[in-house]
């Protein structure tokens, strides 16, 4: 289990993933669907 060293290093942006490799690198991917709020189902 993972440990939080530093808080608020980045700023996070919206649909975007955050990860560290295995360098110790902090990295950002973009999120295959993520990020936008679903949309309310009208009747």
């Amino acid at each position: 289990m993972g440990r939080i060293v530093v808080h608020k290093v980045i700023k996070r942006r919206p649909g975007h993933l955050y990860y560290v490799d295995g360098a110790g690198n902090v990295c950002e991917a973009v999120m295959a669907r993520g990020g936008k709020k679903k949309k309310k189902k009208r009747r």
